[in-house]
């Protein structure tokens, strides 16, 4: 499980959309959505990123115990920048704030203490839309510092050993 998939371990595990999700986690069902939203984000994240010295690209923390892997857009040696690029002005979302806080729980599992995290929002042009070579204009890059939440980071532990569990088992969560 990834920390995109937090709306999923956090929400409700009754619903058809999490047990969609589920098969996927299981290898029996693939999802291959890509929108244009998506293919935005990935043309323009490095560009984004590159504004930051010496700022590290793609790094992936795994905690295999509980089934966790996060891919970081980017990182230095204390701290995590998530990258959102945007046609419209840009508010944190409580998806958008769960990855920031799983993101931030496997750094802590992983190195024993929380980095900092700063969510980058850039707010796109249609001609950026439209031709991903365009350059970035650093004015439309806004910073927005993300603290993390230890009641998250504990509700999370137990929902994510139980997801574990049931993965191992091959079945659906109770």
């Amino acid at each position: 499980m990834g920390a995109s998939d937090m709306d999923f371990v956090m929400g409700n595990w009754t619903t058809a959309t999490f047990k969609k999700w589920w098969l996927e986690k299981l290898g029996i069902h693939q999802n291959d959505i890509q929108t244009k939203a998506m293919m935005v984000g990935n043309a323009f994240e490095g560009k984004v990123l590159d504004t930051i010295p010496g700022i590290i690209k793609n790094t992936q923390i795994i905690i295999p115990e509980l089934r966790l892997r996060v891919n970081l857009d980017g990182n230095t040696q204390d701290h995590i920048y998530e990258v959102k690029t945007t046609k419209n002005e840009y508010k944190l979302t409580k998806s958008h704030w769960r990855q920031t806080q799983a993101e931030m729980l496997a750094w802590k599992l992983k190195y024993g203490e929380y980095p900092e995290l700063t969510l980058l929002s850039y707010q796109g042009t249609d001609q950026e839309y439209q031709n991903y070579f365009t350059p970035i204009d650093p004015g439309r890059l806004k910073q927005h510092p993300v603290s993390p939440d230890e009641a998250f980071a504990e509700e999370c532990i137990k929902r994510l050993e139980k997801l574990t569990d049931a993965l191992n088992r091959g079945v659906l969560p109770c």
